[in-house]
């Protein structure tokens, strides 16, 4: 315990970078995700025309400076995802609701995101909407291997893959398995089985994984549309509020006790939601000395991110509300887990 005090110090004084102290280097390391809420370019390029309302003449006239506004101001979200651990901002940013490579690629060349020198994975899914996930990944921390995109077939239409990404973290191997999992549409208790699904696809993907290598440290994150406690959550993925009920190869939910405390991810009258989260497998929550380990959650609801008049006061601020074009960023605040480690230094 004592050492653990004394790691927790030691990182939040000296900033990401990493320094020695009583012979030992500190590194930290930030994971994120962000729902990025229709992030489409103005061109018609969708076969079945899925993104006419995204477009110049469609119901949003979605123009050149709607779009541009809508990039600058996810690119100031993100660049604010810094922490006196991770001033240079995370090592891995999981996204979804993009309509192609093009719009991430647009969205990592803006001034404010550019120093970081974003690289992108991106794979077009079949979605019935035509939007994907991507992750987002700074080279100077995170070295990727390689990148599988698994179809969920067990639900009735065609909806989001989810991207497994492989890498190293600093040198340690770890996997993100990026989600956007099916809606509520037509109810909660009558969708829940297609989210359940989507959790089995999760657990069989963690599953490959460490049959392939025991040791790697395995994050799920998305969009779930269902709450820490639903039963996709806590029941097929199995993953759990408190660390200490956790197993190497099972899964621990930190944003569980966020929701308890009253703090969401997105609101429906007038009541919140914690569907953007970041799971770990227990291998990261207790791990050994100099291993990646779980230190933080957060939510990053910064005022700035919030309406501010209305009955949607402190919600998220969106792009549209109710017909109306509002500039905003995204109707999901981000979400973001710091992992820490001792290094002891090469002599």
């Amino acid at each position: 315990m004592v050492k653990k005090i004394l790691l927790v110090v030691l990182v939040a004084i000296i900033g990401q970078s990493a320094v020695y102290a009583q012979g030992a280097k500190v590194q930290a390391a930030g994971i994120a995700f962000y729902n990025l809420e229709n992030l489409f370019d103005t061109i018609a390029n969708n076969p079945l025309g899925r993104d006419l309302e995204y477009t110049p003449n469609g119901q949003n006239q979605w123009d050149s400076r709607k779009y541009i506004n809508k990039l600058n101001n996810l690119a100031t979200a993100i660049s604010t995802f810094t922490t006196k651990m991770t001033p240079k901002g995370p090592a891995i940013i999981g996204v979804s609701e993009v309509e192609n490579r093009g719009v991430l690629e647009d969205l990592v060349a803006r001034p404010e995101l550019k120093p970081w020198n974003l690289q992108i994975c991106h794979h077009d899914s079949p979605d019935r909407r035509g939007i994907d996930v991507g992750l987002l990944y700074n080279p100077r921390y995170f070295k990727l291997e390689n990148v599988t995109n698994h179809r969920l077939t067990a639900v009735p239409f065609a909806t989001r893959d989810q991207m497994c990404v492989v890498g190293k973290l600093l040198g340690q191997r770890i996997a993100v398995i990026v989600n956007h999992w099916p809606s509520r549409l037509g109810g909660q208790e009558k969708s829940s089985p297609n989210r359940e699904a989507a959790a089995a696809l999760c657990l069989e993907i963690a599953d490959s994984l460490w049959k392939v290598d025991p040791q790697i440290g395995v994050i799920i994150m998305g969009d779930l549309n269902d709450d820490p406690m639903d039963k996709s959550c806590a029941k097929v993925l199995g993953a759990k509020k408190d660390k200490k009920d956790v197993g190497e190869h099972a899964f621990y939910n930190p944003f569980w006790k966020m929701l308890d405390d009253g703090i969401g991810t997105l609101a429906y009258k007038s009541s919140w939601n914690l569907f953007d989260q970041i799971i770990l497998s227990g291998n990261l929550v207790d791990a050994p000395e100099g291993q990646w380990s779980f230190l933080r959650s957060i939510v990053h609801n910064d005022d700035f991110l919030k309406d501010t008049e209305g009955t949607r006061q402190g919600y998220p601020r969106r792009t549209f509300a109710s017909g109306s074009y509002l500039n905003g960023y995204s109707d999901h605040f981000p979400t973001e887990i710091i992992l820490v480690r001792r290094v002891q230094p090469q002599k």
